[in-house]
């Protein structure tokens, strides 16, 4: 687990450092626009929404309240992957070493 940790962490601040430089040197309508004026950045989007669609299934499976799934679905859409990071990361620190509660949540 203490591989997992590491990569979930590298995972975190990662995603912090990319999205803190699209908000400081990007602009999200002007760079948008040009990325769903590209056939390839439609194919990007759907490419990450598909995968931000099925890790969300994952987190419907462990997360026990519904305010809880509703919470972490929605910065999951919003947020993408530096929300998935930090789920991994808050779910390995929660499991004890235990992949089976890691996978699967508390029981």
């Amino acid at each position: 687990m203490k591989i997992a940790k590491g990569i979930a962490w590298l995972g975190v601040i990662a995603m912090t450092a990319a999205l803190l430089n699209g908000f400081v040197a990007g602009s999200f309508f002007e760079d948008g626009k040009e990325l769903m004026n590209n056939p390839w950045g439609i194919v990007s989007l759907v490419d990450l929404y598909v995968g931000f669609i099925l890790f969300s299934l994952w987190i419907v499976h462990r997360e026990k309240t519904l305010a809880k799934k509703i919470l972490w679905v929605v910065l999951m859409m919003v947020l993408g992957f530096f929300t998935g990071a930090l789920y991994v990361l808050i779910a390995l620190y929660k499991s004890d070493d235990d992949w089976y509660v890691f996978y699967h949540g508390q029981a």
